[in-house]
Order: C-alpha cells, then sequence, then structure tokens
C-alpha cells in the first residue's frame, strides 16, 4: 500500500482512501446482491462483480499476478462454470423457494449465525502490531511469496476448496441427468405422427430461397412471390428481426441499384471523357 509509516501508524493516500470507500460500497452491494437477489443468474452475475472488485483492489495493492488470476481463473472461468450450472439446471424462483430437505432451512440460519460470531470474533480479536510494506511483502517476488504461502501454510484449505469445487462439479452434472422414463421415437415413428396431425411433411424451405440473400432473417419465396412463414425461425419472427422481401420491397431494391448503376456508368463516361481531352 502506498502509505507512510508514522509512530507505528500507518497512514494511506488519499487516493487509495478514496479508492477503497467507493469500490468497498460496489463489493458489499454485489455480495449483498448475490444473496438476497431471486433469480440464481443475477447472482451469480452480483457475485462476478463482486470478484472484479476484489481484483481492483489486488492490483492496488500491489499483487498483480493475485489480481490477474482472481479476473481469470475466479471470475472468468469459474463464475462461467457456475452460470453453465444455472442454465442446465433451470433453477428459477420457484425452484429456490421449495424446501427440499425438511428443516434445511433452520440449518442453514445456524451456520450462518455461527460463521457470523466467528466472522466477529476474529475480527474483534484482530490486531496490526507492525506494518511490513509491499517492498518487504514482496521482497522475493510476488509470485513466489504467494506460492509459498499457498502450499505451505494455507496448503490444506486450498486442498479442501478444491474438493469442494470439485464435489459442485459433480453434483451439477448428477442434477442435470434425468432418466429416460420411455424409449425414443424413431425417425420413421416421427414421420407418421406428423402425417396423423396434419403437420408439414416435407423439409421446411430454407431462408432466403429465390430471395436476394440466403441469410438466416431474410424468409424464401414462394413461387408466387409472397415471403414464406416457415423459412425463418420463430424466435427471430418474435424478435421482430425478420427483412422485408415483400414485392414492394424488392422492387425499391431494384430500383436503388438501377440507380446505383447509372450513377456509376456516368461517373465512367465523365472519366473517359477527361481522359481524351
Amino acid at each position: 500500500m502506498n502509505g507512510v509509516i508514522a509512530a507505528g501508524d500507518s497512514v494511506t493516500s488519499t487516493g487509495e482512501a478514496v479508492q477503497f470507500w467507493i469500490l468497498a460500497v460496489v463489493a458489499t452491494g454485489g455480495a449483498l446482491a448475490t444473496v438476497l437477489m431471486r433469480k440464481a443468474v443475477h447472482s451469480a452475475l452480483s457475485l462476478a462483480g463482486t470478484m472484479i472488485v476484489l481484483a481492483v483492489f489486488y492490483l492496488a495493492n500491489g499483487a498483480y499476478f493475485l489480481g490477474i488470476v482472481q479476473i481469470v481463473v475466479y471470475t472468468g472461468a469459474i463464475m462461467m462454470l457456475f452460470l453453465f450450472v444455472v442454465m442446465l439446471v433451470g433453477v428459477s424462483a420457484a425452484d429456490s423457494l421449495r424446501e427440499t430437505i425438511r428443516g434445511q432451512r433452520w440449518l442453514a440460519a445456524l451456520c450462518g449465525l455461527g460463521f457470523g460470531i466467528l466472522l466477529v470474533a476474529g475480527i474483534a480479536n484482530a490486531s496490526l502490531h507492525h506494518f511490513d510494506g509491499l517492498g518487504q511483502a514482496n521482497s522475493g517476488g510476488n509470485v513466489e511469496g504467494l506460492a509459498a504461502l499457498v502450499f505451505t501454510k494455507y496448503v490444506f484449505a486450498f486442498e479442501i476448496t478444491g474438493a469442494l469445487l470439485i464435489t459442485a462439479a459433480v453434483g451439477a452434472m448428477v442434477l442435470t441427468h434425468r432418466e429416460r422414463i420411455r424409449r425414443a421415437a424413431t425417425q420413421k415413428e416421427l414421420s407418421r405422427q406428423r402425417v396423423r396431425e396434419n403437420a408439414h411433411v416435407a423439409p421446411l424451405p430454407a431462408p432466403g430461397t429465390y430471395a436476394r440473400h440466403n441469410a438466416n432473417d431474410i424468409p424464401a419465396l414462394l413461387p408466387d412471390g409472397t415471403p414464406s412463414e416457415l423459412s425463418v425461425s420463430p424466435t427471430l419472427r418474435a424478435r421482430g428481426q425478420v427483412r422485408d422481401v415483400s414485392g414492394e420491397a424488392l422492387a425499391d431494391l431494384a430500383a436503388l441499384e438501377q440507380r446505383s448503376r447509372e450513377w456509376l456508368e456516368r461517373d465512367g463516361d465523365e472519366d473517359r471523357k477527361g481522359a481524351v481531352k
């Protein structure tokens, strides 16, 4: 930290204090949103924001390697894993409010209360007798000092954390696995079902067939020139992202191309006349 040691006390600079109080509010708000948000995706995004703020704290304190690891590993990899798990499992607000194990809410509240008591007791008993500074802490190198702490003093904590993450990944795979209750229908059976239901039996027309472009958002044209509703995705149609390829729109496009062609020809004639002169 860019602090000054005077009479046994460490004094931080004004810029560092302003940065801390602003980012501390953002980090605390993200942590509270992680717990209080009703949707799991919003909670995961709030936690990602808190992790990014923590990375900024690390970078401001001179722990550049730890800050980059915080962004790349925790925010970029583990948080994305959380989001994929949420998308695969399909957790909704209704699922999160349903108690599947009797008494789990009271147990969670008791564990949270115990953790809060331990946290308050640890902060109350903490005391800073001396201030080493970044120069002494990183004297052998930031990466080397971090490795010494991870693989010696806090090795069991990191091993337990790794075991918890592996357990979470295995649990996500178990939750997303669904036993098939009935035999999967064959292609022949599906074709017969479409015929019985009077559905569209032939393959759907490809986007842009008989049109001027074959993009996915351009419907195919039927022999009479009208757009085919079946040639574009219903998702694009619901979003309003389907381009107009009606006869009037195509006529306007043809007129625009004709005007462009005439303008280019006129420019070419003028260039040739100028070259002859």
